[in-house]
Protein backbone atom coordinates (compact mmCIF):
# COMPACT_ATOMS: atom_id res chain seq x y z
CA UNK A 1 0.00 0.00 0.00
CA UNK A 2 3.01 2.22 0.71
CA UNK A 3 3.33 2.35 -2.88
CA UNK A 4 0.19 2.89 -4.21
CA UNK A 5 -0.50 6.83 -5.28
CA UNK A 6 -3.88 7.88 -5.77
CA UNK A 7 -5.63 11.29 -7.26
CA UNK A 8 -7.07 13.41 -4.77
CA UNK A 9 -10.45 13.23 -6.64
CA UNK A 10 -10.82 9.02 -6.42
CA UNK A 11 -13.79 7.53 -5.96
CA UNK A 12 -15.10 4.02 -4.66
CA UNK A 13 -18.05 3.46 -7.45
CA UNK A 14 -20.45 0.60 -6.62
CA UNK A 15 -23.22 -0.58 -8.22
CA UNK A 16 -25.61 0.92 -10.75
CA UNK A 17 -23.15 3.50 -11.45
CA UNK A 18 -23.03 5.35 -7.30
CA UNK A 19 -19.87 6.55 -6.98
CA UNK A 20 -18.53 8.05 -3.24
CA UNK A 21 -16.14 10.70 -2.85
CA UNK A 22 -13.01 9.93 -0.79
CA UNK A 23 -11.46 11.50 2.22
CA UNK A 24 -8.01 12.86 1.59
CA UNK A 25 -5.45 9.31 2.65
CA UNK A 26 -2.26 8.98 3.11
CA UNK A 27 -2.32 6.86 0.21
CA UNK A 28 -3.24 9.47 -2.80
CA UNK A 29 0.31 10.64 -2.28
CA UNK A 30 3.19 13.31 -0.96
CA UNK A 31 1.23 16.11 -2.91
CA UNK A 32 -1.91 15.97 -1.21
CA UNK A 33 -1.37 14.02 2.40
CA UNK A 34 1.56 15.76 3.26
CA UNK A 35 0.41 19.31 1.93
CA UNK A 36 -0.64 21.52 5.35
CA UNK A 37 -3.47 22.25 5.95
CA UNK A 38 -4.68 25.99 5.00
CA UNK A 39 -7.36 27.75 7.69
CA UNK A 40 -9.20 30.44 8.03
CA UNK A 41 -11.38 32.30 10.41
CA UNK A 42 -13.62 35.01 10.86
CA UNK A 43 -14.35 36.77 14.48
CA UNK A 44 -16.91 39.69 14.38
CA UNK A 45 -17.84 42.02 17.08
CA UNK A 46 -20.61 44.67 16.67
CA UNK A 47 -20.94 47.94 17.25
CA UNK A 48 -17.49 49.12 16.52
CA UNK A 49 -14.47 49.77 18.45
CA UNK A 50 -13.67 52.82 20.87
CA UNK A 51 -11.77 55.69 18.92
CA UNK A 52 -12.00 58.41 21.62
CA UNK A 53 -12.14 61.89 20.39
CA UNK A 54 -9.36 64.07 20.52
CA UNK A 55 -10.82 66.36 22.97
CA UNK A 56 -10.92 63.36 25.55
CA UNK A 57 -6.96 63.29 25.66
CA UNK A 58 -6.93 59.32 26.07
CA UNK A 59 -5.64 58.74 22.40
CA UNK A 60 -3.85 55.93 24.32
CA UNK A 61 -7.31 53.63 24.38
CA UNK A 62 -7.59 54.13 19.98
CA UNK A 63 -7.92 50.49 18.95
CA UNK A 64 -6.39 51.62 16.01
CA UNK A 65 -2.31 52.59 16.50
CA UNK A 66 -1.57 56.04 16.68
CA UNK A 67 2.13 56.23 17.26
CA UNK A 68 5.23 55.40 16.71
CA UNK A 69 8.23 54.31 18.14
CA UNK A 70 12.19 55.42 17.31
CA UNK A 71 11.88 51.87 14.68
CA UNK A 72 8.95 53.83 12.80
CA UNK A 73 7.16 50.35 14.37
CA UNK A 74 3.04 51.04 15.19
CA UNK A 75 2.74 51.22 18.87
CA UNK A 76 0.04 48.71 20.26
CA UNK A 77 -3.58 50.80 22.06
CA UNK A 78 -3.83 50.08 25.68
CA UNK A 79 -7.08 48.20 24.22
CA UNK A 80 -5.00 46.21 21.98
CA UNK A 81 -1.82 46.23 23.94
CA UNK A 82 -3.06 42.15 25.05
CA UNK A 83 -1.86 41.18 21.75
CA UNK A 84 1.80 43.06 22.01
CA UNK A 85 3.39 39.74 21.85
CA UNK A 86 2.50 38.44 18.87
CA UNK A 87 3.23 41.63 16.84
CA UNK A 88 5.37 39.62 14.08
CA UNK A 89 1.84 37.52 13.69
CA UNK A 90 -0.69 40.38 13.46
CA UNK A 91 -1.41 43.36 11.54
CA UNK A 92 -3.86 46.19 11.87
CA UNK A 93 -5.09 47.29 8.18
CA UNK A 94 -7.46 50.81 8.29
CA UNK A 95 -9.50 52.70 5.76
CA UNK A 96 -11.36 49.72 4.93
CA UNK A 97 -14.91 49.59 3.63
CA UNK A 98 -17.86 48.31 1.52
CA UNK A 99 -19.13 51.01 -1.01
CA UNK A 100 -22.43 49.34 -0.58
CA UNK A 101 -22.23 50.05 3.44
CA UNK A 102 -22.64 53.48 3.14
CA UNK A 103 -26.11 53.16 1.18
CA UNK A 104 -27.52 50.40 3.59
CA UNK A 105 -29.26 50.99 7.08
CA UNK A 106 -26.09 50.94 9.40
CA UNK A 107 -27.88 47.89 11.29
CA UNK A 108 -26.64 45.47 8.08
CA UNK A 109 -23.19 46.12 8.76
CA UNK A 110 -23.18 42.16 10.56
CA UNK A 111 -24.87 40.68 7.31
CA UNK A 112 -22.86 42.51 4.38
CA UNK A 113 -19.48 41.99 6.50
CA UNK A 114 -18.44 38.76 5.05
CA UNK A 115 -19.95 39.54 1.75
CA UNK A 116 -19.98 43.13 0.90
CA UNK A 117 -23.42 42.46 -0.95
CA UNK A 118 -25.83 45.73 -1.75
CA UNK A 119 -28.64 43.81 0.88
CA UNK A 120 -32.81 44.51 0.20
CA UNK A 121 -31.92 44.62 -3.78
CA UNK A 122 -35.10 44.47 -5.94
CA UNK A 123 -33.45 43.39 -8.83
CA UNK A 124 -31.75 40.30 -6.70
CA UNK A 125 -33.20 37.27 -5.99
CA UNK A 126 -32.19 36.74 -2.78
CA UNK A 127 -31.22 39.31 0.35
CA UNK A 128 -27.51 38.57 0.23
CA UNK A 129 -24.46 36.97 -1.37
CA UNK A 130 -22.11 34.35 -0.57
CA UNK A 131 -19.46 35.11 2.52
CA UNK A 132 -15.96 34.82 2.66
CA UNK A 133 -15.81 31.85 5.15
CA UNK A 134 -18.22 29.76 2.62
CA UNK A 135 -16.23 30.47 -0.16
CA UNK A 136 -12.96 28.95 1.76
CA UNK A 137 -15.20 26.09 2.76
CA UNK A 138 -16.59 25.63 -1.03
CA UNK A 139 -12.61 24.97 -2.23
CA UNK A 140 -11.60 23.68 1.06
CA UNK A 141 -14.24 20.84 2.00
CA UNK A 142 -12.76 17.90 0.10
CA UNK A 143 -9.78 17.61 2.32
CA UNK A 144 -11.74 17.86 5.96
CA UNK A 145 -14.78 16.22 7.52
CA UNK A 146 -17.04 18.93 7.97
CA UNK A 147 -17.16 22.24 5.33
CA UNK A 148 -17.47 24.82 7.68
CA UNK A 149 -17.80 25.49 11.53
CA UNK A 150 -20.49 28.33 12.32
CA UNK A 151 -20.80 29.92 15.64
CA UNK A 152 -22.43 32.68 17.24
CA UNK A 153 -23.07 33.88 20.85
CA UNK A 154 -26.72 33.58 20.25
CA UNK A 155 -27.04 30.91 18.03
CA UNK A 156 -29.60 30.80 14.99
CA UNK A 157 -29.77 33.24 12.47
CA UNK A 158 -31.62 36.38 14.19
CA UNK A 159 -33.47 38.45 11.16
CA UNK A 160 -32.07 40.64 8.96
CA UNK A 161 -30.46 43.76 9.85
CA UNK A 162 -30.25 42.13 13.64
CA UNK A 163 -28.63 38.30 12.23
CA UNK A 164 -27.21 36.09 14.96
CA UNK A 165 -24.54 34.52 12.03
CA UNK A 166 -22.52 36.36 9.62
CA UNK A 167 -22.18 33.27 7.20
CA UNK A 168 -24.44 33.03 4.47
CA UNK A 169 -24.47 30.16 1.79
CA UNK A 170 -23.70 30.40 -1.95
CA UNK A 171 -27.39 31.65 -2.66
CA UNK A 172 -27.08 34.28 -0.05
CA UNK A 173 -29.24 32.63 2.84
CA UNK A 174 -27.98 32.96 6.31
CA UNK A 175 -26.36 30.04 8.04
CA UNK A 176 -27.71 29.02 11.49
CA UNK A 177 -24.95 29.30 14.14
CA UNK A 178 -24.33 27.00 16.78
CA UNK A 179 -23.39 28.34 20.36
CA UNK A 180 -23.87 25.46 22.77
CA UNK A 181 -20.08 24.43 23.91
CA UNK A 182 -21.38 20.90 24.52
CA UNK A 183 -23.43 20.34 21.36
CA UNK A 184 -20.23 21.58 19.46
CA UNK A 185 -18.09 19.05 20.72
CA UNK A 186 -20.15 16.42 20.15
CA UNK A 187 -20.64 17.67 16.30
CA UNK A 188 -17.15 17.83 15.78
CA UNK A 189 -16.02 14.90 18.20
CA UNK A 190 -18.17 12.18 18.56
CA UNK A 191 -19.05 11.68 14.81
CA UNK A 192 -19.20 7.94 15.46
CA UNK A 193 -21.61 5.52 13.54
CA UNK A 194 -24.31 5.68 16.05
CA UNK A 195 -24.26 8.78 16.44
CA UNK A 196 -24.29 9.32 13.11
CA UNK A 197 -27.32 7.03 12.66
CA UNK A 198 -29.04 8.91 15.28
CA UNK A 199 -28.79 12.01 13.89
CA UNK A 200 -29.69 11.07 10.03
CA UNK A 201 -33.01 9.14 11.23
CA UNK A 202 -33.75 12.95 13.22
CA UNK A 203 -33.17 14.48 10.19
CA UNK A 204 -35.10 12.27 8.54
CA UNK A 205 -38.70 12.69 10.19
CA UNK A 206 -38.07 16.77 10.05
CA UNK A 207 -37.75 16.73 6.43
CA UNK A 208 -41.22 14.34 6.27
CA UNK A 209 -43.00 16.84 8.38
CA UNK A 210 -41.23 19.72 6.31
CA UNK A 211 -42.64 17.98 2.86
CA UNK A 212 -46.37 17.15 4.36
CA UNK A 213 -46.39 20.86 6.05
CA UNK A 214 -45.14 22.33 2.12
CA UNK A 215 -47.72 20.10 0.70
CA UNK A 216 -50.64 21.29 2.85
CA UNK A 217 -49.41 24.84 2.37
CA UNK A 218 -48.47 25.05 -1.32
CA UNK A 219 -52.30 26.47 -2.17
CA UNK A 220 -51.79 29.42 0.47
CA UNK A 221 -48.47 29.71 0.15
CA UNK A 222 -49.25 33.73 -1.69
CA UNK A 223 -51.03 34.53 1.68
CA UNK A 224 -48.09 33.94 3.79
CA UNK A 225 -46.70 36.81 4.93
CA UNK A 226 -43.02 38.03 4.23
CA UNK A 227 -41.83 37.33 7.96
CA UNK A 228 -43.31 33.31 7.75
CA UNK A 229 -41.81 32.96 4.07
CA UNK A 230 -38.44 33.78 5.55
CA UNK A 231 -38.39 31.80 8.44
CA UNK A 232 -39.62 28.90 6.52
CA UNK A 233 -36.88 29.54 4.24
CA UNK A 234 -33.90 29.91 7.19
CA UNK A 235 -35.38 26.43 8.30
CA UNK A 236 -34.89 24.56 4.83
CA UNK A 237 -31.82 26.15 4.81
CA UNK A 238 -30.91 24.44 8.48
CA UNK A 239 -31.79 21.47 7.31
CA UNK A 240 -29.82 21.51 3.91
CA UNK A 241 -26.89 22.83 6.51
CA UNK A 242 -27.53 19.75 8.49
CA UNK A 243 -27.77 17.12 5.93
CA UNK A 244 -24.65 17.95 3.61
CA UNK A 245 -22.55 18.42 7.04
CA UNK A 246 -23.77 14.67 7.94
CA UNK A 247 -22.77 13.61 4.27
CA UNK A 248 -19.38 14.69 5.29
CA UNK A 249 -19.11 13.43 8.00
CA UNK A 250 -19.80 9.37 6.64
CA UNK A 251 -17.44 9.83 4.32
CA UNK A 252 -14.75 10.10 6.85
CA UNK A 253 -16.77 8.10 9.74
CA UNK A 254 -13.78 4.36 9.70
CA UNK A 255 -10.88 7.16 9.52
CA UNK A 256 -9.51 7.95 13.02
CA UNK A 257 -9.69 11.05 14.89
CA UNK A 258 -6.31 12.38 15.89
CA UNK A 259 -5.58 12.09 19.16
CA UNK A 260 -5.92 15.23 21.66
CA UNK A 261 -6.27 16.02 25.04
CA UNK A 262 -10.20 17.69 25.98
CA UNK A 263 -9.61 17.88 29.73
CA UNK A 264 -9.30 21.57 29.47
CA UNK A 265 -12.39 22.00 27.97
CA UNK A 266 -15.68 23.27 30.05
CA UNK A 267 -18.54 22.13 28.19
CA UNK A 268 -21.33 23.53 30.25
CA UNK A 269 -20.12 26.60 29.93
CA UNK A 270 -22.84 29.14 28.55
CA UNK A 271 -23.12 32.66 27.14
CA UNK A 272 -24.93 33.47 29.99
CA UNK A 273 -22.10 32.61 32.44
CA UNK A 274 -18.62 34.41 32.85
CA UNK A 275 -17.92 35.53 29.62
CA UNK A 276 -14.08 35.13 29.49
CA UNK A 277 -14.82 31.45 30.67
CA UNK A 278 -17.82 30.79 27.69
CA UNK A 279 -15.01 32.57 25.08
CA UNK A 280 -12.26 30.38 25.95
CA UNK A 281 -14.30 27.62 25.66
CA UNK A 282 -15.42 28.33 22.38
CA UNK A 283 -12.04 29.69 21.46
CA UNK A 284 -10.47 26.02 22.39
CA UNK A 285 -13.25 24.37 20.65
CA UNK A 286 -12.27 25.77 17.05
CA UNK A 287 -8.56 25.50 17.93
CA UNK A 288 -8.94 21.61 18.25
CA UNK A 289 -11.08 21.53 15.35
CA UNK A 290 -8.24 22.99 13.31
CA UNK A 291 -5.69 20.69 14.49
CA UNK A 292 -7.70 17.68 14.23
CA UNK A 293 -8.22 19.17 10.63
CA UNK A 294 -11.92 18.52 10.91
CA UNK A 295 -12.85 21.74 9.12
CA UNK A 296 -10.40 24.74 7.71
CA UNK A 297 -13.48 27.21 7.69
CA UNK A 298 -14.55 28.92 10.60
CA UNK A 299 -16.73 32.11 11.60
CA UNK A 300 -17.71 33.39 14.74
CA UNK A 301 -19.87 36.40 15.39
CA UNK A 302 -18.62 37.22 19.30
CA UNK A 303 -21.45 40.21 19.60
CA UNK A 304 -24.85 40.86 18.15
CA UNK A 305 -25.48 44.46 16.43
CA UNK A 306 -28.02 46.76 17.82
CA UNK A 307 -28.17 45.89 21.92
CA UNK A 308 -29.47 42.20 20.21
CA UNK A 309 -28.55 38.94 22.48
CA UNK A 310 -27.07 38.22 26.00
CA UNK A 311 -23.81 39.56 24.50
CA UNK A 312 -25.16 42.94 25.07
CA UNK A 313 -24.53 42.90 28.92
CA UNK A 314 -21.40 41.59 28.84
CA UNK A 315 -19.54 44.48 30.03
CA UNK A 316 -21.88 44.55 32.96
CA UNK A 317 -20.97 41.06 33.94
CA UNK A 318 -17.00 42.66 33.98
CA UNK A 319 -17.73 45.93 35.99
CA UNK A 320 -18.65 48.12 33.80
CA UNK A 321 -21.92 50.60 33.94
CA UNK A 322 -22.80 50.26 30.73
CA UNK A 323 -24.04 47.78 27.81
CA UNK A 324 -22.14 46.82 24.87
CA UNK A 325 -24.30 49.03 22.44
CA UNK A 326 -25.00 52.32 25.07
CA UNK A 327 -21.35 52.61 24.94
CA UNK A 328 -20.69 51.93 21.37
CA UNK A 329 -22.82 55.49 21.47
CA UNK A 330 -21.13 57.22 24.07
CA UNK A 331 -19.77 60.30 23.40
CA UNK A 332 -18.77 61.41 26.82
CA UNK A 333 -14.78 60.37 28.24
CA UNK A 334 -15.97 58.24 30.64
CA UNK A 335 -18.28 55.81 28.16
CA UNK A 336 -15.09 56.19 25.50
CA UNK A 337 -12.68 54.78 28.55
CA UNK A 338 -15.06 51.93 29.37
CA UNK A 339 -15.74 51.24 25.29
CA UNK A 340 -12.30 51.02 24.98
CA UNK A 341 -11.78 48.66 28.28
CA UNK A 342 -14.30 46.61 26.45
CA UNK A 343 -12.51 46.32 23.52
CA UNK A 344 -9.42 45.31 25.64
CA UNK A 345 -11.37 42.40 27.05
CA UNK A 346 -12.12 41.33 23.30
CA UNK A 347 -8.35 41.78 22.54
CA UNK A 348 -7.21 39.69 25.43
CA UNK A 349 -10.22 36.71 24.05
CA UNK A 350 -8.15 37.38 20.70
CA UNK A 351 -4.90 36.97 22.32
CA UNK A 352 -5.69 33.71 24.44
CA UNK A 353 -7.05 32.12 20.79
CA UNK A 354 -3.53 33.11 19.37
CA UNK A 355 -1.09 31.60 21.79
CA UNK A 356 -3.57 28.18 21.93
CA UNK A 357 -3.29 28.45 17.82
CA UNK A 358 0.29 29.06 18.15
CA UNK A 359 1.43 26.07 20.58
CA UNK A 360 -0.36 23.63 18.04
CA UNK A 361 2.22 22.33 16.03
CA UNK A 362 1.49 21.23 12.43
CA UNK A 363 4.31 19.84 9.44
CA UNK A 364 5.59 22.80 9.02
CA UNK A 365 4.74 25.53 11.91
CA UNK A 366 2.78 26.02 14.22
CA UNK A 367 -1.41 25.99 13.39
CA UNK A 368 -1.37 30.03 13.52
CA UNK A 369 0.72 30.17 10.99
CA UNK A 370 -0.98 28.12 8.43
CA UNK A 371 -4.02 29.52 9.67
CA UNK A 372 -5.58 33.27 8.68
CA UNK A 373 -7.50 34.94 11.17
CA UNK A 374 -9.78 37.69 10.24
CA UNK A 375 -10.97 40.06 13.07
CA UNK A 376 -13.32 42.90 13.04
CA UNK A 377 -16.38 44.81 12.84
CA UNK A 378 -18.81 46.32 10.56
CA UNK A 379 -18.56 49.96 11.35
CA UNK A 380 -16.02 51.56 12.68
CA UNK A 381 -17.46 53.26 15.74
CA UNK A 382 -21.40 54.78 15.88
CA UNK A 383 -22.29 52.83 13.05
CA UNK A 384 -20.10 54.86 10.50
CA UNK A 385 -19.38 52.68 7.79
CA UNK A 386 -15.93 53.39 6.68
CA UNK A 387 -12.10 52.70 8.04
CA UNK A 388 -13.98 49.30 9.43
CA UNK A 389 -11.84 47.94 12.45
CA UNK A 390 -9.62 45.15 11.06
CA UNK A 391 -6.93 42.68 12.27
CA UNK A 392 -5.27 40.30 10.56
CA UNK A 393 -3.76 37.60 12.62
CA UNK A 394 -1.34 34.22 11.44
CA UNK A 395 -0.78 32.95 7.91
CA UNK A 396 3.13 33.34 8.02
CA UNK A 397 3.02 30.19 5.99
CA UNK A 398 0.67 31.55 3.57
CA UNK A 399 2.81 34.66 2.76
CA UNK A 400 1.76 37.04 4.84
CA UNK A 401 3.94 40.05 6.55
CA UNK A 402 2.84 41.27 9.93
CA UNK A 403 3.63 43.43 12.18
CA UNK A 404 2.43 46.35 10.03
CA UNK A 405 -0.10 48.90 10.36
CA UNK A 406 -1.48 48.90 6.78
CA UNK A 407 -2.92 52.59 5.23
CA UNK A 408 -4.17 53.17 1.72
CA UNK A 409 -6.97 55.72 1.76
CA UNK A 410 -10.47 54.04 0.99
CA UNK A 411 -9.97 50.17 0.18
CA UNK A 412 -12.53 48.27 -0.85
CA UNK A 413 -13.02 44.90 1.91
CA UNK A 414 -13.85 42.75 -0.93
CA UNK A 415 -9.85 43.45 -1.82
CA UNK A 416 -9.05 42.54 1.10
CA UNK A 417 -10.92 39.13 0.77
CA UNK A 418 -9.51 38.36 -2.84
CA UNK A 419 -6.19 38.19 -1.19
CA UNK A 420 -7.17 36.65 1.67
CA UNK A 421 -8.67 33.30 -1.22
CA UNK A 422 -5.29 33.98 -2.68
CA UNK A 423 -3.12 33.17 0.00
CA UNK A 424 -5.20 30.30 0.85
CA UNK A 425 -4.75 29.00 -2.68
CA UNK A 426 -8.25 29.72 -4.28
CA UNK A 427 -7.19 31.14 -7.28
CA UNK A 428 -10.30 32.98 -8.03
CA UNK A 429 -10.49 36.18 -10.16
CA UNK A 430 -13.09 38.34 -8.26
CA UNK A 431 -14.89 37.98 -4.91
CA UNK A 432 -18.21 40.43 -4.43
CA UNK A 433 -17.02 43.91 -5.40
CA UNK A 434 -13.45 43.32 -5.62
CA UNK A 435 -11.07 45.14 -8.16
CA UNK A 436 -8.33 43.47 -7.20
CA UNK A 437 -5.90 42.21 -4.43
CA UNK A 438 -4.81 44.51 -2.20
CA UNK A 439 -0.86 45.48 -3.74
CA UNK A 440 1.96 46.31 -1.15
CA UNK A 441 0.29 45.21 1.93
CA UNK A 442 0.53 41.91 4.51
CA UNK A 443 -0.43 40.21 1.38
CA UNK A 444 3.58 39.87 -0.05
CA UNK A 445 3.10 36.97 -2.41
CA UNK A 446 -0.57 37.33 -3.66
Amino acid sequence: MTNIKLDRRAVLKGVAGATLALPVLDVMGAEVAEAVPRRFCALYTANGMSLPRERHKIDEWSWFPRKKDEQGNFVFGKSTEPLSPYRKHVSFMGGLYHPNGPKADPHVCSDMWLTGAPLHNPNRANYNSVGLDQMVALHTKQFCRQPSLVLSVDAGTGFLSRTGTISYTIEGKPIPAENNPRRIFDRLFRGDRESLESERDQLKRRIKLVDAVLESARSLNKKLGKSDRQKMDQYLTSLSEVESRLIASEKWIDIPLKKQDYSHLNLDATSEGEPAEYYRNMFDLIALAFDADITRSVAFMLNREDGMGISDTFPLKLGLTRTHHSLSHAGDKDGQMQFAKYDRFLSEQLATFLKRLDGLKDKEGSVLDNSIILFGSGASTTHYPKNLPTLIAGGNNLGLKHGQYWQDGDTRMSNVYLSILRSMGVQVDTFGDSTGVVENSIFSRV
